[in-house]
């Protein structure tokens, strides 16, 4: 496996465990002790923890080295306002220009989505792949390359961070309800209330949010 290949997989390593939480807000990121967990020498590690600075997730400090980001009430109120309007943007956009094709295949994402959460309630299906992210299928369909770099880029591994954070406090069901609405509204080709129903959908989840801190919740 060469270089760069070794940094890849270290990164995406290293980014699904932050997000997921499974490395916390803060931690310290040791070179000596992550190049032994993941079997990498400093080179590939170093590129790794690199990009993880470039998407926001880590941040270096003269006297502490690298860490994991942690978000203060004034950055989690400034990424939601943010979120908000972009996302009401993409969902807004998505119906003045989404295709056909592609809105059906994220109507059938629903349908799995809403299937599978019947049996596995204690597994958020979204936090998967990209392709099974309901708000990184509406980016895309935006047809905005700008929006689809701010939302599927350097925003979207806080914004999965944070929605991680929530999936266990009740309320998934009316997300994903939430989801089906603002659907038939980009179908229908309404992007005012397409764009509307978005801008609440986000503002609910940064309240759940800040229940899940309140509860304690670290999933």
């Amino acid at each position: 496996m060469d270089v760069q290949t070794q940094a890849d997989r270290t990164f995406d390593l290293l980014e699904a465990e932050i997000v997921s939480g499974r490395i916390p807000m803060g931690a310290k990121l040791g070179e000596e002790a992550l190049a032994a967990r993941f079997g990498v020498s400093r080179g590939p590690l170093r590129e790794a923890l690199r990009r993880l600075e470039g998407r926001s997730l880590a941040v270096r400090t003269a006297h502490s080295g690298v860490r994991v980001v942690e978000l203060s009430e004034d950055d989690l109120v400034e990424l939601y306002e943010v979120r908000g309007s972009l996302e009401g943007l993409a969902a807004r956009l998505a119906a003045e220009r989404g295709d056909d094709a592609e809105l059906a295949d994220i109507a059938d994402l629903l349908v799995r989505q809403r299937d599978f959460g019947k049996s596995n309630a204690d597994t958020d299906y979204s936090q998967g792949i990209e392709q099974d992210d309901f708000h990184y299928r509406i980016a895309m369909a935006s047809g905005s390359s700008r929006l689809q770099r701010l939302l599927c880029g350097d925003l979207y591994s806080l914004i999965r961070m944070c929605r991680y954070k929530t999936w266990s406090i009740p309320g998934q069901r009316k997300s994903h309800q939430d989801h089906e609405r603002i659907l038939e509204a980009i179908q229908n080709r309404d992007g005012d209330l397409a764009e509307l129903l978005m801008r609440r959908h986000v503002g609910v989840a940064r309240q759940r949010y800040h229940q899940a801190e309140s509860r304690g919740f670290t999933d």
